[in-house]
């Protein structure tokens, strides 16, 4: 298999040669009648359902076993269906073939200007290729990732820039917040805009303290420090030892934060965590404080660039780009942690922002276009011409399972699992799925036969449940399954089903194949 990959990587010499393999088109197990001893799985799954309040309600579940081959549970195994965060499995699969687990994203601080005396005649350019990894989740403090850039910056003798700073965000295209998700999740940190540059993964931390004395405004904190932050603050500080009743408001990212309610006098302070209105400008806002914590001085301010035609990196390596403007040369370089550490926080957090970019990354890696509907595309295709799903039984909207447009069957869900599990990435994928019984992973299912056992990945929505994965029975026999359920009055009584299924497989006990 050929990979497409920009003319730019031949200018910048970017880490983003995954290795890229083909593997046999894959072909999961029929449906064959189960054998005689599970033949009543299927009407055990619906005294399952029944007994624990699941009547309602649209289900499709799957079960086959990767050592016979046979298949122990099939109700509406063909039904496409909502998928929610299990549509995660899908993009985590597709990536480790496409990319593979070894690939690392690539962050750049580039200039067309002229180094002398220290001090930079001409812009300073930011370059994303992706990395969501920016953030004190991958470095010690949180200030650390955009410091480790500025510390390339005074290491290459630069002590003034004279032009902007500017924030090249062209590596991905289109839109950053997806058109299906609901306006109502825009707000939450689930939701964060995903861009080619993602500092502290798009998200700012709000903290409202009260103030010193009563009837004064509490004072407003954001970590990390945004100067300019647009927040209209009516809340008041109350009597001591009365409720704190405080509420962020905000109808969508780019609005100011309104701030109101009450706040006790010496009072916990009040916390929340919301997406950035525009990441690019966080980003760069950021740097500059950080290049000018190690005495570099910006004499321009921060821009941006969403616009491929107008960024200097896509311009110059474009072909018949103009032979007369001065070339862009590299000051630095940071590399991300391997894709398996990615795909892992992917799984097992059912991190939104990390899906999506991975999603937008295979859009721009494999077909050149890194938007929402390019990685949509490039999943489909992975799906569809790779692991042999039917192509009417999947239906690909995003890369986290945020919308409600997405779909897949129970059966095609399996037969992805089938495909990686005889592919050289199964290790890979399994070490990205929550494992049952284990705290803040998948903890449900402790102390039954599936705990330490099972691992699958949870999708949960309203109205939506499934899960997805392998167990292995007393025996040592590896079941494959997938659950959903859609148009449900309750997910917690679904996951119910979903647990008593997981322990039910586990609980199989027939004697291997030799």
């Amino acid at each position: 298999m050929v990979t497409r990959l920009p003319a730019l990587w031949g200018l910048l010499a970017l880490t983003l040669f995954a290795s890229v393999t083909g593997h046999p088109r894959g072909h999961a197990p029929k449906e064959p009648g189960s054998p005689p001893e599970h033949l009543d799985l299927r009407e055990e799954l619906e005294s399952i359902l029944a007994a624990t309040g699941n009547r309602q309600g649209l289900w499709g579940a799957m079960a086959i076993s990767l050592d016979r081959g046979d298949t122990l549970l099939a109700l509406n195994p063909h039904r496409v269906m909502v998928p929610a965060s299990n549509m995660k499995v899908l993009t985590v699969s597709a990536a480790l073939h496409h990319l593979g687990p070894d690939f690392t994203y690539s962050t750049f601080l580039l200039t067309r200007g002229v180094l002398r005396d220290g001090v930079l005649e001409g812009d300073l350019v930011l370059y994303g290729t992706g990395d969501p990894t920016l953030s004190e989740r991958f470095y010690p403090t949180e200030t650390a990732p955009l410091d480790s850039l500025a510390k390339l910056v005074t290491g290459a003798g630069i002590r003034q820039i004279q032009g902007d700073l500017l924030v090249d965000g062209t590596f991905f295209q289109g839109q950053e917040l997806h058109p299906d998700w609901d306006p109502r999740d825009l707000n939450d940190p689930f939701a964060a805009p995903v861009s080619a540059v993602s500092y502290n993964e798009s998200l700012l931390t709000l903290r409202v303290e009260a103030g010193e004395r009563v009837g004064s405004r509490p004072a407003i904190h954001t970590q990390p420090p945004v100067p300019g932050l647009p927040v209209v603050n009516t809340a008041r500080t109350v009597s001591a030892g009365t409720r704190s009743r405080i509420w962020l408001l905000r109808e969508s990212p780019w609005d100011p934060i309104g701030i109101e309610g009450e706040i006790p006098l010496w009072g916990r302070d009040v916390w929340r965590r919301l997406p950035v209105p525009d990441p690019l400008v966080f980003a760069g806002g950021q740097l500059q404080q950080n290049l000018e914590a190690r005495g570099v001085t910006v004499r321009g301010r921060v821009r941006t660039v969403r616009d491929r035609a107008r960024s200097p990196v896509e311009a110059a390596s474009a072909p018949g780009g103009d032979p007369k403007s001065p070339p862009v040369r590299v000051l630095g370089m940071r590399s991300s942690p391997p894709l398996l550490e990615i795909l892992r926080v992917v799984n097992k957090e059912s991190h939104n922002l990390f899906a999506e970019t991975v999603g937008k990354t295979l859009g721009r890696v494999v077909l050149g276009d890194g938007s929402f509907s390019g990685g949509a595309e490039a999943v489909r295709r992975f799906l569809v011409e790779e692991a042999g799903v039917p192509a009417e039984e999947v239906r690909i909207r995003d890369g986290s399972g945020l919308s409600p447009g997405n779909g897949i069957s129970p059966g095609a869900l399996l037969q992805v699992l089938h495909y990686m599990a005889e592919s050289p990435h199964w290790d890979e994928l399994w070490s990205t799925l929550p494992e049952a019984g284990v705290r803040r992973e998948l903890s449900r299912m402790y102390r039954s036969p599936a705990a330490r056992n099972l691992r699958a990945k949870t999708g949960t929505m309203e109205g939506v449940s499934a899960l997805s994965g392998m167990v292995r029975t007393r025996s040592g026999e590896r079941i494959l399954f997938s659950i959903m359920a859609n148009e449900l009055r309750s997910e917690y009584r679904a996951k119910r089903a979903e647990d008593e299924l997981g322990a039910r497989l586990a609980s199989l006990s027939r004697p291997l194949p030799p």
